[in-house]
């Protein structure tokens, strides 16, 4: 245990206590309590059962100066059951906390059990700004119902003229699938004041990607977006190049391993080549299978408009890392003083047009040509045994 009062924190962080009981934490509670302006609390690598949380909460909820609560990996081995009351302990001491920054409860895989438990935090409490639940298995279901609850929020924003305070969502390897993509699209623009979302590994395909853009082209300040491993197609990439030009701040894009396809990737690279992006210093498009056409218009976006990218990830696209374009691409970021910043080029898939060569059947004659043209030495004495054997 920690307490670290020049920077007002107290952390248990990796320990990996198995805490259960009230007993269990008293020390601990006893030093939360005492802490005077405590700003950060740090619970993560340790598992909580439900009286060690609800005792831990309890010593929260004067703690008016908090800024940030890590509930991260809490509730390792726990039963099912344990985690909803545990999760509403921890949310109810926040709900009225004004200097509240960031909750953080990723890697506790509670799914929309544990989701349930934070809907009145997140629509009363509307002074936090940073939401992280990673890889906390919500589903369809779980993200349905953390985006209703955020959508809330805003509403009773709009009602009293207040601008939201929200600037980050982190959502990763959630199972969200398309069943939450409407809900979460319309607590992002009903926010609209995000600056960072990241949500790879969500099992996203086309017909969400198309609604998600929708709610993300209102958030005209974004800077960070990461969408890595969900599917886009064709039409998604679409949807998404018409909400790419809302973003004059973009910063970092990660759309790597979303299969944008050919005509997709044309239509990604389409919309850099208008502009809109200036700031933008990293993009990951690898493994999309894109061609030459998509990474030509690429390079011509770079040499106009993309003046600060200094991290580009192009692997595993189809085309040859000696193609034309490829050099385009490399003279493009040099000339804006970054040779550097394309990644490594192998794992490309190029097509061998030899192998796609398809060669007619040959006849009976040709093949019986062929046949006798290509007869070596111990064929020619099989032969001659065959035709000796079937003499009369």
């Amino acid at each position: 245990m920690t307490l670290d009062n020049s920077r007002k924190v107290f952390s248990i962080a990796g320990k990996g206590l198995k805490l259960e009981t009230a007993l269990d934490v008293q020390e601990f509670v006893d030093t939360i309590k005492e802490a005077k302006d405590l700003e950060e609390v740090i619970l993560s690598g340790n598992t909580f059962g439900v009286e060690a949380s609800q005792a831990i909460a309890d010593a929260l909820q004067s703690k008016t100066e908090l800024k940030i609560l890590n509930a991260a990996d809490i509730f390792t081995s726990r039963l099912r059951g344990e985690v909803p009351p545990a999760v509403k302990a921890f949310c109810d001491a926040l709900v009225n906390k004004e200097k509240l920054v960031e909750v953080n409860f990723s890697d506790n895989a509670f799914g929309p059990a544990g989701a349930e438990p934070m809907v009145d935090f997140l629509k009363h409490n509307r002074w936090f700004q940073v939401l992280k639940l990673n890889n906390v298995g919500l589903g369809p279901r779980g993200g349905i119902i953390i985006g209703n609850a955020l959508h809330e929020a805003a509403r009773k924003n709009a009602a009293e003229n207040r601008p939201s305070s929200l600037k980050t969502i982190i959502a990763g390897r959630n199972r969200l699938e398309n069943g939450s993509s409407k809900a979460l699209a319309d607590a992002i623009a009903a926010h609209g004041t995000l600056v960072e979302i990241r949500m790879p590994q969500n099992g996203i395909r086309p017909e969400g990607i198309i609604t998600l853009s929708k709610g993300l082209a209102a958030c005209k300040n974004l800077e960070i977006l990461d969408l890595q491993d969900n599917t886009f197609t064709d039409t998604g990439s679409r949807a998404f190049s018409e909400a790419l030009t809302h973003w004059p701040k973009l910063k970092f894009l990660n759309i790597g391993d979303c299969l944008l396809s050919e005509d997709g990737g044309i239509s990604i690279a389409e919309a850099l080549l208008l502009g809109h992006n200036p700031r933008l210093h990293t993009l990951n498009l690898q493994y999309n299978e894109i061609d030459k056409n998509a990474i030509t218009v690429l390079a011509t976006a770079i040499s106009n408009h993309l003046k600060e990218l200094n991290s580009l990830e192009l692997n595993g696209n189809r085309i040859d890392p000696e193609d034309g374009s490829i050099k385009d691409v490399v003279a493009a970021l040099t000339s804006h003083g970054n040779p550097n910043a394309l990644g490594e080029l192998d794992d490309m898939e190029i097509t061998d047009n030899e192998e796609d060569i398809i060669e007619p059947p040959l006849d009976r004659e040709d093949t019986e040509s062929t046949s006798k043209e290509t007869i070596g030495p111990v064929e020619e004495i099989t032969e001659g045994l065959r035709r000796v054997s079937l003499s009369p």
